[in-house]
C-alpha cells in the first residue's frame, strides 16, 4: 500500500503543473480561436485540407467522443471526406495539455514524437482516403453551435474571454477528462505497486508481438491522451518497450468501439476502415522505429522516476501546491457538474415533453452540440441533455424526424 501511495503521489506531482499549463492553453483556444475560421483551410479534396485539417487537430484538446461533433461540423461546411478523417485521426491522439504531460512524465522524446506521429497518421489517413475511400458531400451550412458559440465569445470583453478560457480549461475540460486522469493515475499506480519489476522484459524480447499485444487491448479501450500517459509510464517501468508504450499513447486515445461507430455512420464504413487501418499501421510503423532505430538511453526512465516514488523528501513544496491546485480543481469540477442547472431555457412554454435517448454522447462538448442544435429546430422551447444517462429531453412542438434527423448529421445514434 505505501508503494502505490508512493507512487501515485510522484507521478501526479510531476504531471500538475504542465497540466495546469496546458488546461489553460486549451482554454485560450477555445475561446480566442473562432471555429468559422477552421472551414477556410480544409475544403477542397486535396492534400492541402488534409495537411490543414491536422495541423488544426493536433494542439486541440478533443477526446475521441468530442472530436466527433467538431468534425462532423467541419464536414457539414464543406470540409473533404479526407480533410475530416484527418481531423478525426490526428485530434484525439494529441493535444496541448497531453503534450505537456507527457513532458513532464515521459521526456523530450516522447512529446517530440507524439504530435509529429499525430501528424504522419493524420495526414496519411487523409490521403489514403482521398485516394481510396468513397466521397460524400458535405454541405456549407455552418452549425448553430459553432456560430453561436462564436458569437457569444465575440460579445465579450478580453477579461469575459479570459474568465470563459478559465471555466473551459478548469472547469468543462476537467469535468471530461478528470475522471479519467483519476482512473490513469490510479491505474499507474497500481501496476508499479503490483506488477513485479521487469514483468514485460520477457515480452519486449519478440518485438512485433509485444506492440501487437498493446495494440490488441488499446484499440476497444477509451483512453484519453492525457489519461494514458501514467498508464504508459507505468507498464515502461515494468519492462515495456517504448515502442509499445507509443502504441497505447497513439492507438488508445485515437480510437474506441463507440467513437468507431459513430465514424461509420458520418463517413460510411469504407472511410472507416481506411481510418482504422491508417491508426493500427501508423502505431504499430511508428513502435517498432522506436524500438528499432532509437537510441534506448531516450527513453530510460527509471533513472528519472524511481527514486523519486520512493523518497517523500524529492518532492518539492511547488510541486505539491500544483498538485494541490490541480485536485482541489477536479474535485470543483465534479462539485459543479451534479449543481450544474438541468435546464436550458429558451422561452417558458412548456408545451409537450419529449425524450430522445442518444448513443455515442460522452463528453461536455457532445452535449453542448446536441443542445446548440436542436435549440435552433423550429417549434423547440427548451432543451435539456442528461449526459450521464444518455438522453436529450425536447420540449416544444418540433417535427420527431428532423430531430433524429439532426441528431444522426451531428454523428450521433438516436434510438
Amino acid at each position: 500500500m505505501q508503494t502505490f501511495i508512493d507512487s501515485l503521489l510522484n507521478i501526479t506531482t510531476e504531471m500538475s503543473w504542465y497540466l495546469l499549463l496546458g488546461f489553460f492553453v486549451a482554454g485560450l483556444l477555445h475561446v480566442f480561436v473562432k471555429k468559422k475560421y477552421f472551414n477556410k483551410y480544409v475544403s477542397g479534396n486535396n492534400t492541402r485540407s488534409v495537411v490543414a485539417a491536422t495541423l488544426l487537430g493536433i494542439p486541440l484538446p478533443l477526446c475521441s467522443c468530442g472530436v466527433i461533433p467538431t468534425a462532423v461540423s467541419l464536414k457539414r461546411k464543406g470540409a473533404s471526406d479526407g480533410a475530416t478523417t484527418a481531423f478525426l485521426t490526428a485530434t484525439p491522439q494529441t493535444g496541448v495539455d497531453s503534450i505537456a504531460a507527457t513532458y513532464s512524465l515521459l521526456g523530450g522524446p516522447f512529446a517530440f514524437l507524439r504530435p509529429l506521429a499525430a501528424l504522419v497518421i493524420g495526414v496519411g489517413s487523409g490521403v489514403m482516403v482521398n485516394i481510396f475511400g468513397k466521397h460524400t458531400k458535405g454541405t456549407s451550412s455552418e452549425t448553430a453551435h459553432d456560430s453561436a458559440e462564436d458569437e457569444e465569445f465575440a460579445h465579450l470583453s478580453f477579461w469575459g474571454k479570459m474568465k470563459a478560457a478559465f471555466r473551459y480549461g478548469f472547469v468543462d475540460m476537467l469535468q471530461d477528462v478528470g475522471k479519467w486522469l483519476l482512473i490513469g493515475l490510479i491505474v499507474a499506480a497500481a501496476i508499479t505497486a503490483l506488477v513485479p519489476d521487469s514483468y514485460f522484459e520477457l515480452l519486449s524480447q519478440y518485438p512485433m508481438l509485444n506492440l501487437f499485444v498493446v495494440l490488441l487491448f488499446s484499440v476497444p479501450m477509451y483512453l484519453c491522451a492525457t489519461g494514458s500517459i501514467p498508464i504508459a509510464l507505468s507498464l515502461m517501468l515494468k519492462g515495456l518497450s517504448p515502442g509499445a508504450a507509443f502504441v497505447l499513447l497513439m492507438a488508445g486515445p485515437a480510437t474506441n468501439m463507440a467513437s468507431i461507430f459513430v465514424v461509420s455512420k458520418v463517413l460510411g464504413k469504407r472511410n472507416t476502415a481506411i481510418y482504422l487501418f491508417s491508426i493500427i499501421a501508423g502505431a504499430i510503423g511508428i513502435g517498432f522505429f522506436i524500438d528499432a532505430l532509437l537510441p534506448a538511453h531516450w527513453f530510460n526512465l527509471k533513472e528519472m522516476l524511481l527514486p523519486a516514488a520512493h523518497c517523500h523528501e524529492s518532492i518539492s513544496w511547488f510541486n505539491l501546491v500544483g498538485t494541490a491546485l490541480l485536485l482541489g480543481l477536479i474535485v470543483y469540477a465534479f462539485y459543479a457538474k451534479l449543481h450544474k442547472p438541468t435546464t436550458n431555457h429558451l422561452n417558458n412554454s412548456t408545451d409537450m415533453s419529449k425524450v430522445y435517448k442518444i448513443k455515442g454522447m460522452n463528453c461536455n462538448h457532445c452535449k453542448m452540440s446536441v443542445e446548440k442544435n436542436l435549440s435552433k429546430l423550429p417549434g423547440v422551447t427548451t432543451v435539456t441533455v442528461d449526459l450521464s444517462q444518455g438522453e436529450a429531453h425536447v420540449e416544444g412542438e418540433p417535427s420527431d424526424e428532423e430531430v433524429r434527423k439532426l441528431i444522426s448529421e451531428l454523428g450521433f445514434e438516436c434510438i
